[in-house]
């Protein structure tokens, strides 16, 4: 049985701003560019409690906190406090799968030092970093597979540990909305809702013969997502997966 963490740092961006500029705590702070057509990279919980979130048009966060405090990203430092918390992450294993400069998956099934119990162990990451980075948090998810540590990092943020048993994923599984399950995008949200799925119990009523015939490959996903199934090993490689580009 595998043992998988995911780690995700507390609102990244946001946060290395309040670190280096700690007059901005406690205050409502976003990271985006200025422009008329710029989003929110990153937003404070302070910010979050008006609506505040990432990818929200600039225009919509003024808006919903006309006091919001905008600041431009500087991706410099952003890529110096990630390779500090990577590095956190490889004192313990190499096999770490970066998502992003803010989160990433460990498998800390045969770890490299420190106990056997990766809860242990992602208890120590949450307190490595922030001693590492001067004052960044994280919160960690700890399972069996991908797709529940992934889950668990986001339930107790921030700062916050969530161990999810084998033995009680199902019951976790079958009350969540099929928007928060990994792999399924608000587009194909939305079209589950309108055939009645609303949550993990509903999706488990389709068979993978209706799933796949409505959504082809991803069908196959959902029906394996939907009972906490997930064979994906953690990929230390850096082999670029696939190519995106946007406009913003």
């Amino acid at each position: 049985m595998r043992k998988i963490v995911h780690v995700d740092a507390d609102a990244f961006f946001a946060s290395v701003e309040l670190r280096d500029n700690p007059a901005l705590r406690g205050q409502a702070v976003a990271v985006a560019y200025h422009g008329p057509r710029s989003v929110v990279t990153t937003a404070t919980y302070e910010a979050r409690q008006y609506g505040v979130r990432n990818a929200l048009p600039l225009r919509t966060a003024l808006a919903r906190c006309p006091h919001l405090i905008v600041v431009e990203p500087r991706m410099d430092a952003y890529r110096e406090a990630s390779e500090i918390i990577q590095g956190v992450f490889r004192e313990f294993t190499d096999l770490v799968e970066p998502l992003s400069l803010d989160e990433a998956y460990l498998d800390l099934t045969e770890p490299k030092q420190g106990p056997p119990s990766a809860t242990r162990i992602a208890q120590e990451i949450r307190h490595l970093v922030p001693a590492r980075t001067g004052g960044l948090t994280v919160s960690a998810g700890v399972s069996v597979n991908k797709m529940l540590p992934k889950l668990g990092s986001g339930m107790n943020k921030p700062d916050g540990l969530t161990v999810i048993l084998p033995e009680k994923a199902d019951a976790l599984i079958a009350k969540l909305p099929v928007e928060d399950f990994f792999g399924i995008g608000p587009v194909t949200a939305a079209r589950l809702q309108r055939m009645g799925v609303q949550t993990g119990a509903d999706l488990r009523q389709l068979s993978l013969a209706e799933l796949t015939t409505t959504f082809g490959v991803q069908g196959a996903h959902m029906y394996a997502i939907a009972r906490g199934q997930d064979d994906r090993p953690v990929d230390p490689s850096d082999d670029r997966k696939s190519v995106g580009t946007e406009d913003t």
